[in-house]
C-alpha cells in the first residue's frame, strides 16, 4: 500500500517507489483523502522534474522575493553597491514589503515616486530606488508586466555649481577649525584634482609620489577614470606634504585619509584624534562637512561662530569638483585635457563639459567678439540691401 500510519500515529505517511528508489515520507495530515491528494502531488512533482519541466513558482511577499535577491547579489556586488541597495530596500519595503511581487501595479509604483518627492527626495535618488525595485520584480518574472507603464522621473543635469573664490577661502576657513584634522586636506584634494569623493577616500600612501608631484588615483566610477595619473599643483602638494607629516610611520598600503575619531582634551575645548587606524579608510565625512559649510555661511556674512543658526553654504562636496574642471575649462585648458585629469571616457567627454563648463555673459561675448577680431587678408564683404524683386534674383550660369 501506499499510505499507512506508524504505530501510535494518527498521520498519514506515504510510501512508493519511483524511479528504484523508496519515497517514504509523512503527508503532515490525519485525513486520508487529503493524504491522497498529497502524495498524487507529490509523484506529479517528481515526474515533472524528471521530465526537465519547470516548476510554476509560487508568489511571494515582495519581502521575501527582495531577500532572497539580495542575497544572490552579494556574491557580485561591490560592499559598497550592497550598502547601497540595503538602503534603497530601507524605503522600499514599508511600502512594498507585505504585498505579493504579483499583486504590485504601476499605480503602486507612481504612488511610491511621489511620496519619496513630497518627502524631499531628489528625482535621481527615487531613480535609484526603482531600478532596485524593478531588479527584484524581473527576478521574479514581474517587471515586464509594469514596465510599459513605470517611467523613471526626469532628473536634472545643471544642477552642480563652481564655487566662487570668496565661497572657497571661507569654506576652507571654516574646514580649518573643524574637530576632524582630515577635512582640510581632504577638501583641499577635491577642490585642487577635481577627483571625487570616493577616490579620495581609498587614496593610499603608495600611490602618491611627492618626487615627481603626481598621484595614482584608484578605482573609479567609470573604467577612464580608474587607475589615472595626475600631476599635483603646488598647493596640492603642500596640503599633502603637510598632512603626511602625522604619519612617519606610514606604509605604501597606509590610506592617506585613514579611520579615526576626534575628542576634546584640556581645559580649552582642544580636538584631539585617537583610535587611528591606517589600514582602514575614513569613512563618511558628512557631519564635518555639513558643520563646515554652515560655519562658512557665518563667515561670509561676518557673524560669530555663536550666532543664530542660518542657512549653509550651498555647496554639495561634487560641486569641488565642478569647481576644479570649470575653472580648467574657463582658463583655456583643451577639452581632451580637462577630460583626461577628470577621469572622462571618450564618448562622454562633450556632454560632461557641457554640464561642468561655467562661463558668464562676458566671457561668452568676448568669445564672439574674437570672431570678428582677425585681420583680413582681402576687403571684407559688403552685404547689399534685400531686394523685394524677386524676378531679379542671381541665376547659375
Amino acid at each position: 500500500m501506499s499510505l499507512f500510519k506508524y504505530k501510535g500515529s494518527k498521520v498519514w505517511t506515504m510510501d512508493f517507489v519511483f524511479h528504484a528508489q523508496r519515497i517514504r515520507e509523512s503527508t503532515g495530515t490525519t485525513s486520508k483523502t487529503l493524504a491522497q491528494k498529497i502524495e498524487a502531488k507529490r509523484r506529479r512533482d517528481l515526474e515533472e522534474g524528471t521530465a526537465g519541466i519547470r516548476k510554476h513558482q509560487q508568489p511571494r511577499l515582495f519581502s521575501v522575493a527582495s531577500e532572497a535577491w539580495l542575497d544572490l547579489k552579494k556574491a557580485t556586488l561591490a560592499p559598497r553597491s550592497v550598502m547601497i541597495e540595503k538602503a534603497n530596500l530601507a524605503h522600499l519595503l514599508p511600502e512594498f514589503g507585505r504585498k505579493l511581487v504579483c499583486d504590485i501595479e504601476p499605480r503602486d509604483v507612481a504612488k511610491y515616486q511621489r511620496k519619496r518627492v513630497d518627502a524631499g527626495a531628489s528625482p535621481k535618488t527615487v531613480n535609484l530606488e526603482i531600478g532596485t525595485l524593478r531588479a527584484i520584480l524581473k527576478r521574479s518574472g514581474q517587471w515586464a508586466r509594469l514596465q510599459p507603464d513605470v517611467k523613471m522621473l526626469p532628473t536634472r543635469e545643471d544642477v552642480g555649481r563652481a564655487i566662487t573664490p570668496e565661497e572657497e577661502a571661507a569654506l576652507l576657513q571654516a574646514c580649518g577649525k573643524s574637530r576632524s584634522r582630515s577635512l582640510v586636506p581632504f577638501v583641499t584634494v577635491a577642490i585642487e584634482t577635481g577627483a571625487r569623493f570616493g577616490v579620495i577616500r581609498t587614496l593610499q600612501w603608495g600611490s602618491v609620489d611627492f618626487e615627481n608631484r603626481c598621484l595614482r588615483w584608484g578605482k573609479d566610477k567609470t573604467p577612464s577614470g580608474t587607475g589615472r595619473i595626475i600631476p599635483l599643483n603646488q598647493r596640492a602638494m603642500a596640503a599633502l606634504s603637510f598632512w603626511a607629516t602625522h604619519f612617519p610611520t606610514r606604509e605604501p598600503e597606509h590610506y592617506v585619509f585613514p579611520t579615526e575619531r576626534y575628542g576634546a582634551a584640556g581645559d580649552v575645548f582642544s580636538a584631539k584624534a585617537y583610535d587611528c587606524d591606517p589600514t582602514k579608510p575614513i569613512g563618511s565625512i558628512k557631519e564635518a562637512w555639513e558643520a563646515a559649510k554652515l560655519r562658512a555661511a557665518r563667515i561670509l556674512k561676518g557673524e560669530p561662530d555663536s550666532a543664530a543658526k542660518i542657512a549653509p553654504l550651498p555647496c554639495r562636496f561634487h560641486d569641488l569638483r565642478h569647481t576644479a574642471v570649470s575653472r580648467m575649462l574657463n582658463a583655456g585648458v583643451p577639452i581632451a585635457k580637462v577630460a583626461k585629469i577628470a577621469g572622462w571616457s571618450t564618448a562622454t567627454m562633450v556632454r560632461m563639459a557641457a554640464r561642468y563648463g561655467h562661463f558668464t555673459l562676458n566671457e561668452l561675448r568676448g568669445a564672439v567678439e574674437s570672431i570678428s577680431s582677425a585681420p583680413f587678408e582681402t576687403e571684407p564683404p559688403v552685404f547689399s540691401p534685400v531686394s523685394d524683386n524677386t524676378s531679379e534674383s542671381v541665376r547659375p550660369n
